[in-house]
Parts: C-alpha cells; sequence; structure tokens
C-alpha cells in the first residue's frame, strides 16, 4: 500500500512514466541470490534521498527498503541510464501537448562543492576547493533539455557543442520530432567566434553576449529563466553538495532532479 508521502514523492502519474524504464528482477536459474522488492518503493526512496539531501545511511525504514538495496538499484539504474531515459520520456510528453518553446535555447551553468570523485575539480569560485559544475540547456521558457556534469575548472564554453549535440529528438504537437532551437541564448562565458561560427553551420542563430560591448542588464531579460532553472533544480538538497564518489551517480541524480521539474510542468 501507498502511503501518502510516497504519493506525494511519486505521484501514479509519474510512476507510470517511470515504471516500464526500470529493468526487472531476473531470476537466476542456479538459484538463491537477493529476492526481489518493491520497484516502487525503491524508487520512491530515491527520490527522498535527492528531495531531502539525506545521507543513504539516514533513510527512513517507513519506505520498507533496506539502505544497501536502496543504493544498489540507485546505482545500477544510474549506470543504465533510468533517469536520464526518464528525463527525455517526460519531454516527449510535454512536446506532444505543446509545452515546449523552440523559439530559443538557454545555456547556463553553476558550481557546487563536491567532496571527492570523478568529474570534479578546483573551483575557480571557491578558493580552488574541488568542486563540480552543472550545466543545463532549456527551451525559451526555462525547462531543461539537457543537463550534464563536468569539474569545477571547466570552462563553460567547452560544454557548449555537447550540449547541444545532446539535445533529444523530442515529439512535437505536429509534425516531426524537433531537436534543434532557433537561437541559442548565452552569457558573455560562451563569448568566441568559433561557437558562433558551429551554430550558424548547424542553423541555429547565436544571441551570445559580447564581452565589453553588452550590458549585464540587457541580457538579464532572458536570463532570469535559466537561472530560475538552475535554482530549481539545486532546490533538490542532494545536489546542493555532491557527496556522490562515481560522476555516473551524480548525473543521475541530476537527470533525476531534471525528470522531476519537467514533470512538475507536464502535470499543472
Amino acid at each position: 500500500m501507498v502511503d501518502e508521502l510516497s504519493l506525494r514523492l511519486v505521484p501514479d502519474a509519474l510512476w507510470e512514466i517511470a515504471e516500464p524504464l526500470i529493468p526487472r528482477f531476473g531470476v537466476r536459474p542456479q538459484g538463491g541470490g537477493t529476492a526481489p522488492v518493491d520497484t516502487r518503493a525503491v524508487f520512491t526512496a530515491i527520490v527522498f534521498v535527492l528531495t531531502s539531501g539525506c545521507a543513504w545511511r539516514h533513510l527512513p525504514p517507513s519506505f520498507g527498503v533496506t539502505v544497501p538495496t536502496a543504493h544498489r538499484r540507485f546505482a545500477a539504474w544510474a549506470e543504465a541510464d533510468v533517469f536520464g531515459r526518464l528525463h527525455r520520456e517526460v519531454l516527449d510528453r510535454l512536446g506532444s501537448t505543446g509545452e515546449l518553446d523552440w523559439s530559443a535555447a538557454i545555456l547556463d551553468a553553476a558550481s557546487v562543492r563536491a567532496k571527492r570523485g570523478t568529474l570534479t575539480g578546483p573551483s575557480p569560485v571557491d578558493r580552488g576547493k574541488k568542486g563540480s559544475k552543472i550545466h543545463v540547456l532549456s527551451d525559451a521558457e526555462g525547462i531543461p533539455l539537457v543537463v550534464d556534469v563536468s569539474g569545477a575548472n571547466a570552462h563553460d564554453s567547452t560544454m557548449l557543442q555537447k550540449m547541444v549535440t545532446s539535445i533529444p529528438a523530442i515529439r512535437s504537437r505536429r509534425g516531426p520530432r524537433r531537436r534543434k532551437p532557433k537561437k541559442l541564448r548565452a552569457d558573455k562565458g560562451y563569448d568566441y567566434d568559433k561557437l558562433r561560427r558551429w551554430l550558424r553551420e548547424q542553423n541555429i542563430v547565436p544571441r551570445i553576449a559580447r564581452r565589453g560591448i553588452e550590458r549585464n542588464d540587457r541580457l538579464g531579460r532572458h536570463r532570469w529563466k535559466i537561472e530560475r532553472t538552475i535554482a530549481w533544480l539545486t532546490g533538490y538538497r542532494r545536489l546542493t553538495i555532491r557527496y556522490e564518489r562515481h560522476g555516473e551517480h551524480f548525473v543521475g541524480f541530476l537527470h533525476l532532479a531534471a525528470a522531476l521539474t519537467c514533470f512538475k510542468k507536464l502535470s499543472t
């Protein structure tokens, strides 16, 4: 039976999307092994860890899932890109109802402190302490289309091509799937002629602020939307400070946060 807290964390409509994406438990031919557990309970426990920011060892027993089981399943699902596929599935549903604005995409990044692990580096905004950088590309209204992680010392501009080419082919209300915005908006950290040329080759109009020319208040007319998106994502407390040793696990949490953010738009 699903209690009230579990329903708030994972509504039936979200579980309907997520359940088909989760690998099934396979019985070992030789017998033995770990007994299957309630998959929805495990998924709900993972959402709780993401939302609350609690350590795995502090997972409440009310979810009916042991800590080792929840942690192992999360690691396996993150490595299998379950959370990335969930994000893309929710985007498909938003696209099919015309909720995505392809008139422009907005790109930005934010640094978070990291305790250890891969995809980290000395942060130039935190006195050289180890950190990671969250990269987000959204549609014109701030719905996250692509998210990724790099070391905190990676320059924002090095991720532009990867983020744009990683936009999935998303369903449209009518016509073929779409994966290219008409314009790309970004701040002065992406101000390089080679990036503008590359965007034009992709038939995307660059709207990148120029260093020493364009004022920050002019850029702010559009920048606040991506800043709001990053605030939505880092509102999931597990993303505020990175504790995961493995970079792909932190990416898994980020993809799950993006999927939940998109789902809230879908359910409104």
